[in-house]
């Protein structure tokens, strides 16, 4: 028997602006007949319009999974399960994505034949977390549900204390301005961390994002405690030509005004014959030349990737962004690739070794400082390792005596054997 909807004037109001609206989804699967899960919709509508008039949640954890795996599965156990004991289990299943999130549309009509089965019929591409998330599913449809999607090749994704979900973007699929195989590095990773992404065994969470460019479309900077975004280390490419088109189209003022006076290091400047002139010895790949003038400017040909960690949005202390420890690495080689791998492994070791609980990878850095990281995870002090950009770029050194007089050795030792 199909419930009668509920009031709800103050959810209807979101649906009164100009952008599409949440709520007008979730009324469409409410008015979904002959579904399994159109009560459980109405009575969802019902409890969250009881949230908004009350300002509070009611939804608590719990435990809730599936056979071989600790994580993977989000409980959500209605507070007010009387008042809306259709929505009273209302629990997300976190999908892993294809890298890259490259999916066929065959792929995704199985996925939500699947989930139309036997969950609510809401999904959300994508979470933070990079998973896919199947929101709305009582505890005892869970392992059916997921062993017909694992049957196609999916997986679940991580949750709680562990290793997250890797996110990397499109990539060279479709973005000339990538500088690194993303979905070589995302997959890597993951498959070589899966029994700690399944099996919650951490102080708190850990998340790779990968980014082919410095655009970082993954926003692994401030949100990865291991950000690898895709760079270049020779000089930009100009093409001289494209400029003056380019040039000839939008006109000296536009360019000046959208280019050459935005760029933060002042390393562009335009001559009287419309010819680009790049201090490449000051640029800082923020890439906002390259992305304005697409045909012109193009990344170098020395690629490689630079390696971040501690970003993470407020927990503990506010939001962080990563600090460079590695500036470059290159990838040419599967034994880079091993480098790499043997570098996140390190990181995790002494995250879980050295953190405190509930405590995220930049948190656990600022409290120990980050030499003691560096010499951890078997890193070597660099000047180049960018703690802020803009305003104090640098890691200040001057307190680190020691590690200073290494660094001018090894330097020294370098320009003698070159």
């Amino acid at each position: 028997m199909v419930k009668q909807m509920h009031n709800t004037p103050m959810l209807d109001q979101l649906e009164s602006g100009p952008w599409p609206s949440f709520i007008t989804g979730l009324k469409r699967l409410a008015n979904d007949e002959g579904k399994h899960y159109q009560n459980m919709v109405i009575d969802l509508l019902g409890q969250l319009e009881h949230s908004y008039e009350t300002r509070k949640g009611y939804w608590k954890g719990g435990t809730v999974g599936v056979i071989g795996y600790g994580g993977g599965v989000i409980p959500r156990f209605s507070e007010v399960a009387e008042k809306f004991p259709e929505s009273k289990e209302f629990h997300t299943l976190r999908i892993q994505p294809s890298a890259g999130m490259h999916y066929t549309t065959d792929s995704i009509r199985q996925l939500c034949d699947v989930w139309e089965k036997y969950g609510s019929g809401l999904v959300a591409f994508h979470g933070q977390s990079g998973d896919i998330m199947f929101q709305g599913i009582s505890g005892d449809t869970v392992q059916q549900c997921f062993d017909e999607m694992n049957d196609m090749g999916f997986d679940l994704g991580g949750a709680g204390p562990a290793v997250r979900t890797g996110m990397s973007c499109v990539g060279a699929a479709r973005c000339e301005q990538s500088c690194a195989n993303e979905q070589k590095i995302h997959r890597m990773l993951v498959n070589n961390f899966l029994d700690d992404m399944h099996r919650p065994a951490l102080p708190y969470k850990f998340k790779f994002k990968v980014s082919g460019c410095p655009n970082d479309c993954m926003n692994s900077i401030e949100r990865a405690d291991m950000s690898i975004i895709g760079t270049w280390r020779d000089d930009m490419k100009v093409d001289q030509a494209e400029v003056k088109s380019f040039v000839a189209d939008k006109g000296r003022k536009y360019v000046i005004d959208n280019v050459i006076t935005r760029c933060p290091t002042s390393a562009l400047s335009l001559n009287d014959d419309d010819t680009l002139v790049v201090d490449n010895r000051n640029c800082v790949r923020c890439m906002h030349c390259i992305n304005v003038m697409t045909k012109a400017l193009s990344v170098g040909d020395d690629k490689g990737i630079t390696i971040l960690v501690g970003g993470k949005r407020t927990l503990k202390i506010g939001d962080l962004m990563g600090t460079v420890v590695v500036p470059f690495m290159k990838l040419d080689t599967e034994e880079d690739y091993e480098q790499l791998q043997e570098l996140a492994e390190n990181m995790i070791e002494f995250f879980a070794e050295n953190a405190l609980e509930h405590e995220r990878t930049g948190e656990m850095i600022e409290r120990i400082g980050l030499v003691n990281f560096l010499e951890g995870v078997g890193l070597e002090v660099d000047p180049n390792m960018i703690a802020e950009p803009r305003q104090s770029s640098y890691v200040r050194m001057d307190g680190w005596p020691e590690e200073v007089e290494k660094w001018n050795q090894r330097q020294a030792e370098k320009r003698a054997a070159g």
